[in-house]
């Protein structure tokens, strides 16, 4: 009989390893089960002179791997296609289509020809011997960490089809909630660059011309109002630095990215500005603390020890204040506290939500507690989203009406002390 070496963890999410001779994985697996533990990795230890690939079915002599066919493919896989196969092969999978058959399906039918290009190289890789999840991780631009920890606990559990599923309601929710942040967002960034057109518009064509009326109009001893002196200063400025003033716009913001992506103190310091925002604070915080009881919620749900799960849900959350704090529930939970206390401890998450994991733990349904949670709190984003938008909009209406009200007054400033002049 052959023999498969396996990696698990036990109930307190310590790492066990070991050699089991059985008859194929699957009896692996279930022996794994029986000795209370949960198995993260199976495989079978090959005889001398064969190919130690991971996951590696017994073939024909002479019969290798398919030579992938070399393609162009353009273009990304955006939230929707993947959500779109994901739920497609979970019903082919629930239907009794065998894996590697129901890839292909989708591989002929899919428009997308990166991601067609992509669920070819997976089904090659299956066909090859490994696993579904093994062959995902070979995609990590395409399918994240999250994603591949929930297949391969699927895999395991013997429930595919329903682990697809939860991962496909997953992406959908979290990329609802990410679009109505962006449509909230999208008016004042709008408005923003239709005011920054008016005025550069107004500044560099008409107001030079308004400049040189003032000279013709008014005598060697007048002098403009100090505003009107100002505007047009402001307007030589922009006029004759143009390139550089747009340089250094553009040169700032790649500045600032970089700073934010490369650097720890750069991203810490610009996450936490984005919690203390008046407005949009507690909208980001919202989103973050969702998609953190959501991810943690599925993750658990679908077979992944808890270990496992906050350290995925670490890597994903998407904020780095939250991230930490998860760091530190990971590592309490590690010693054999609960998660409520260092929850609690960490100061970031509000009470409504300690109390209720707290409730989840004790009757022990944690992971629809966490489900919840996040239920809760997208009615939350949602209703602070219409607030924040029926907010924005008059006030990004009464800055545009002041900066160009504000060139105009300057403008007209001498058109009235000339008529005054005429006037006596």
């Amino acid at each position: 009989m052959p023999l498969f070496n396996y990696v698990a963890l036990d109930k307190t999410g310590k790492e066990k390893q070991g050699t089991l001779e059985v008859g194929n994985q699957k009896e692996a697996i279930n022996r794994i089960k029986e000795m209370g533990f949960h198995p993260t990795s199976v495989t079978e230890v090959k005889a001398e002179g064969e190919a130690p690939v991971k996951g590696a079915k017994k073939g024909a002599p002479g019969k290798g791997k398919k030579k992938e066919p070399f393609s162009f493919a353009f273009g990304s896989i955006g939230t929707k296609d993947l959500c779109t196969f994901t739920r497609q092969l979970a019903t082919l999978v629930d239907a009794g289509l065998p894996l590697l058959r129901g890839m292909q399906v989708l591989s002929k039918q899919q428009k997308n020809p990166v991601l067609k290009k992509c669920i070819a190289e997976i089904s090659a890789t299956v066909e090859g011997g490994a696993t579904f999840s093994e062959a995902l991780a070979k995609q990590p631009k395409t399918f994240d960490k999250l994603y591949v920890n929930m297949v391969k606990a699927g895999e395991l559990g013997g429930v595919l089809e329903v682990t697809l599923n939860r991962l496909a309601e997953f992406m959908e929710k979290a990329e609802k909630i990410k679009g109505k942040v962006k449509a909230a967002m999208f008016y004042p960034v709008a408005v923003m660059v239709v005011a920054c057109v008016i005025v550069y518009v107004l500044m560099v064509y008409v107001i030079p011309k308004f400049k040189m009326i003032f000279s013709d109009m008014l005598g060697k001893g007048e002098s403009l109002p100090e505003f009107t002196q100002l505007v047009m200063a402001i307007s030589d400025t922009i006029a004759n630095n143009a390139g550089t003033v747009v340089g250094g716009v553009v040169a700032f913001f790649i500045a600032f990215k970089l700073i934010v992506a490369k650097t720890k103190w750069g991203r810490w310091g610009w996450d936490k500005l984005q919690l203390m925002m008046p407005a949009l604070g507690p909208i980001i915080s919202k989103v973050a603390i969702s998609r953190f009881t959501r991810t943690l919620g599925t993750l658990i749900s679908s077979g992944v020890p808890i270990l496992q799960a906050l350290n995925i849900t670490k890597e994903t959350c998407g904020n780095v204040i939250i991230s930490h704090a998860i760091d530190g529930v990971y590592t309490a939970v590690k010693e054999g506290e609960t998660i409520t206390k260092p929850l609690e401890a960490c100061g970031v998450f509000p009470p409504m939500v300690i109390s209720m994991v707290d409730v989840g733990e004790q009757t022990g349904a944690l992971p629809e507690m966490l489900i919840r949670i996040a239920g809760t709190y997208d009615e939350e984003v949602d209703n602070a989203v219409g607030a924040l938008t029926s907010l924005i909009e008059p006030i990004m209406i009464v800055f545009l009406a002041v900066i160009v009200g504000s060139i105009v007054i300057a403008m007209f400033m001498p058109l009235i002390k000339l008529m005054d002049k005429l006037g006596q």
